[in-house]
């Protein structure tokens, strides 16, 4: 029995105890929230009081993305009658102009194309001049309609025939207009279609490539964007046409602005993102497609209630301002905070303060006396 007493007695001791103790750090908890200034205090601190107001208010949406291709400006570089790379001076990153050599092909099948040619065209004026004989005799009665209609589909044969090998030149860079019998080579060039910059180098010199292989691959740098990565939520605060800022994890000082062109209608099915396509107005040749960056849009400006930023002090992972209770009196609350812009932060729990008067500068100075206080 006196064991019972015993215990029920401890437990009484040790639950009244803990009570003292629970009450004892709720009134250290509410007056650490308060502290008071001394005049001298006040003077070096140098307070500024203000309220809550409603100003105007754009945040800003942060989202990554890469540098993009559009497929119209990947050009692929292949030779369509194959060939022998003779030689070549490019290198992956580096800038052409159109009507540059980039390459020299050779191969004995040019060689034969142009003889075709040159043969052909030789033909083709003696057929002429056939036919037209023909056509005189036939209206004179002098030859047959057999002979005639021969001559006539002859010389119509050999001209499809010049204007088939005439294209097949232009394939490989050969003027048929400008062919002779002296200028027949074995090497043909290829030239750089537009200004670019080299993406991709896929033979050696001396290799023998077929029609179908991919020598080079040429990038337009005229349309290079940024293809931007959104979530679903964010989606409707962005429209064509809106502006934004740019810049890479290496150089964050160095803002590359841009505008958005496209604003896809599809959601990846594991992030539940769509594509935002952005224009560079300036595009930097430094940026190369496949670079990672990240982007900050301004998205649509609203009313709110804020405060200056120096009236937010942040302590344990929260945001607090002081509330003025009297000159030398002052109340650290706890706050809500949302977005900022030239130097006001948005409070979205503004109706607990609202008619209260706040230190809008010099907060800090209260949190380092307040944490002091605290220590001691």
């Amino acid at each position: 029995m006196k064991i019972y007493i015993t215990l029920l007695t401890s437990l009484l001791l040790l639950n009244c105890q803990t009570k003292k103790e629970e009450n004892t750090t709720e009134a250290n908890s509410i007056e650490e929230t308060n502290v008071t200034l001394t005049p001298k205090q006040l003077e070096n601190a140098a307070l500024t009081i203000g309220t809550v107001e409603e100003r105007t208010v754009a945040s800003v949406l942060k989202v990554n993305g890469i540098i993009d291709v559009p497929p119209q400006n990947l050009i692929s570089i292949s030779m369509p009658l194959g060939g022998y790379l003779k030689s070549t001076k490019l290198l992956p990153g580096m800038h052409l102009n159109k009507g540059e050599v980039i390459a020299t092909m050779e191969d004995q099948q040019y060689i034969q194309l142009q003889q075709d040619y040159l043969i052909t065209q030789s033909r083709l004026s003696f057929a002429e001049k056939e036919y037209e004989r023909q056509k005189e005799l036939n209206q004179s009665q002098a030859s047959s309609d057999k002979v005639y209609q021969m001559a006539n589909a002859d010389y119509k044969s050999l001209r499809v025939t010049l204007n088939a090998l005439g294209e097949k030149l232009k394939l490989i860079n050969v003027n048929p207009s400008t062919l002779t019998e002296k200028n027949i080579s074995k090497s043909v060039n290829i030239y750089a279609p537009i200004n670019c910059f080299v993406s991709k180098v896929n033979v050696n010199i001396g290799k023998n490539v077929n029609p179908s292989d991919v020598l080079f691959e040429l990038i337009n740098p005229e349309d290079i964007h940024l293809n931007l990565k959104v979530f679903e939520k964010d989606i409707n605060k962005l429209s064509i046409g809106q502006k934004l800022i740019a810049y890479t994890n290496n150089q964050p000082e160095d803002k590359h602005k841009c505008e958005i062109i496209l604003i896809s209608k599809d959601l990846s099915l594991d992030a539940h993102a769509a594509e935002v396509h952005c224009h560079f107005d300036d595009y930097d040749r430094m940026l190369l497609p496949g670079m990672y960056m990240n982007a900050e849009i301004e998205v649509k400006s609203k009313n709110t209630q804020t405060v200056p930023e120096d009236a937010i002090v942040t302590y344990e992972g929260k945001d607090y301002v002081f509330i003025a209770i009297d000159k030398s009196n002052f109340k650290m609350t706890e706050v809500s905070t949302g977005a900022s812009e030239n130097g006001y932060i948005e409070i979205t729990n503004a109706a607990d303060l609202a008619q209260k008067k706040i230190v809008t500068k010099g907060s800090y100075t209260l949190l380092m006396v307040l944490k002091n206080k605290s220590e001691d």
